[in-house]
């Protein structure tokens, strides 16, 4: 359980965001949620808070912007004193091709999937206590090659390199940091991204012949949240469904 804990998720509005802040709750934590799209983050918020009865803020936050995180973050210490726990989350996955993505493309991605864990994580650990963890959502795009997406499986490697030097920066502090990478889940973005035919395609290729769902990343989450985890910094954890097996 994670009594009289607070945590940050990035990203929480819909989706894995959802899943993680949703379980991080149920195991009672006080939870920020933090998401661009502030109306659907809000009632979110309430709905978690009405299922769990732990304290739920919603904050709108473009991750990739410095003072919109420097205030999620400030919010969150004026209304829980602390933040124990961090979970970057938040990231974009647009196709283009090598050849037809421009400057602003890859801009775009690499600040928010890359640069928002460099900014949120600085910020967490500065209000952050021993004892503190870091979690990041990163892709089994950071292990294999996908087509038309050399910018998300490049955000995506960057932030497994970041998380092992960052590890070791914060083992003085007893800080944990941790990736989660997660294989092909079934969210709004998914389904919005993939017909049903891919889908099956993707499913085929899947040794346990099912995609995951938000649930499978937010137990692997929760996990590491918890001091189960303590002895546990600077790995990535696949959540794949035995995928990149293969």
């Amino acid at each position: 359980m994670l009594n009289n804990k607070t945590a940050v998720v990035t990203g929480a509005a819909k989706g894995i965001g959802y899943g993680i802040a949703l379980k991080l709750a149920k195991n009672s934590a006080n939870v920020v949620l933090a998401d661009f799209d502030e109306s659907t983050n809000q009632t979110t918020a309430k709905q978690i808070e009405k299922a769990t009865g732990v304290k739920c803020l919603a904050v709108k936050c473009d991750v990739s912007k410095k003072e919109d995180v420097d205030n999620l973050f400030k919010t969150t210490a004026e209304n829980f004193e602390k933040i124990d726990i961090l979970v970057n989350n938040a990231g974009i996955f647009p196709y283009k091709s090598f050849l037809e993505m421009s400057e602003e493309d890859w801009d775009k991605v690499i600040d928010v999937n890359l640069k928002s864990v460099f900014i949120c994580s600085q910020a967490a650990v500065k209000i952050m206590r021993e004892r503190g963890k870091i979690i990041t959502i990163s892709s089994i795009a950071s292990l294999i090659g996908f087509e038309n997406l050399t910018h998300y499986c490049a955000s995506k490697g960057g932030i497994n390199g970041w998380t092992k030097s960052l590890a070791l920066e914060l083992a003085p502090q007893k800080i944990n940091v941790n990736v989660v990478a997660p294989g092909a889940i079934k969210t709004p973005g998914v389904e919005a991204s993939l017909d049903e035919e891919a889908q099956k395609q993707f499913v085929n290729t899947i040794p346990w012949k099912r995609m995951g769902l938000p649930e499978d990343i937010a137990n692997t989450v929760a996990f590491l949240a918890s001091s189960e985890a303590d002895y546990i910094t600077g790995q990535v954890i696949v959540v794949d469904g035995g995928w990149t097996l293969k």
